[in-house]
């Protein structure tokens, strides 16, 4: 296990990467299972409980002002 910091530059660059849509996700899974070093792998699991804490509020803020109402439109729903 490395123990060593990371700079403020890094932490930077990681967040960058981890907001590209496909490519983002697919680093932020794998450092944050995978990497060695520690303060890397919990920058990772912290960003991800994030997006998945992002990803909750957002589909609440949809279906309690209706987001989906078109949509059940297009397949018969009332």
């Amino acid at each position: 296990m490395d123990n060593t910091p990371i700079s403020p530059w890094k932490y930077l660059a990681l967040e960058i990467l981890y907001s590209i849509p496909i490519v983002g996700l697919v680093f932020l899974i794998i450092h944050a299972i995978g990497a060695r070093n520690i303060n890397k792998r919990n920058f990772a699991r912290s960003y991800f409980c994030f997006v998945i804490l992002l990803a909750i509020i957002i589909l609440i803020i949809v279906l309690a002002t209706g987001g989906f109402a078109g949509i059940a439109s297009l397949f018969g729903a009332k």
